[in-house]
């Protein structure tokens, strides 16, 4: 996967994130998109309002960088 030091993830806009509020599970590019949806059940504190629309964002970066999702991802 694609390195994302902190400094970088600190330069990233919210809307890049899976979680904006929380700042979790960056979007910035295929790896991190795939492990967004991998980790998208161990993501705590967060509202089920919250992982919908997490979902949705994960769905979005999917499709923007040839990500396949399947069924067993979320």
């Amino acid at each position: 996967m694609a390195k994302l030091d902190s400094e970088k993830r600190d330069d990233l806009g919210k809307s890049n994130f899976a979680f904006p509020k929380q700042r979790k599970e960056p979007l910035e590019d295929a790896d991190h998109v795939r492990n967004a949806a991998a980790r998208f059940d161990q993501v705590d504190g967060v509202t089920a309002k919250e992982k919908d629309e997490a979902w949705k964002r994960i769905q979005e970066a999917a499709k923007k960088f040839g990500v396949k999702l399947n069924e067993k991802s979320r």
